[in-house]
């Protein structure tokens, strides 16, 4: 490799971090990628790294703190992508997930008002509550009204 075109490269990255337009991404293509830092934190290099680990440290906080509400009451994939967000705000990796689960929860949601598939969820759901009325039934006409344990009367 040349070390010249190395340094004129970097070069070209720090000037568009410091005179580019926010929406347009390191690579100029205006897809809006890149660090959202504000520019006076992204033209000194040591207070933008800074910035990067701060964001990644609360990213890492509000991801972690998800990921416990998924077994324990609350709303954990909210939270964790609330994280990723936070992790957008300054990392291209992470806009490129957002992006790419923004689009498979879209699809989903296309997919899900498909009248052919509303139907057979329907139908499923219908065949699933007449199994389950029918087990309570004939629980019911069994046993009665008993619960199949023993508590004492105090």
């Amino acid at each position: 490799m040349n070390t010249g075109s190395d340094e004129s490269s970097e070069a070209v990255v720090a000037a568009d971090r410091v005179d580019g337009d926010r929406s347009e991404g390191r690579d100029g293509a205006g897809d809006g990628l890149g660090s959202r830092a504000p520019r006076f934190v992204q033209s000194r290099r040591l207070l933008h790294l800074s910035w990067q680990v701060g964001v990644f440290v609360l990213g890492l906080a509000v991801v972690v703190a998800g990921i416990i509400m998924l077994p324990l009451p609350g709303p954990g994939w909210v939270v964790i992508f609330g994280g990723m967000a936070i992790w957008a705000t300054e990392f291209v990796w992470a806009q490129l997930v957002l992006r790419w689960t923004k689009r498979k929860v879209t699809e989903a949601a296309q997919r899900a008002l498909d009248p052919r598939v509303r139907r057979r969820n329907i139908t499923l759901t219908v065949i699933g509550l007449v199994i389950i009325g029918a087990l309570a039934g004939t629980y019911l006409w069994k046993f009665g009204l008993v619960m199949p344990w023993k508590i004492k009367d105090q």
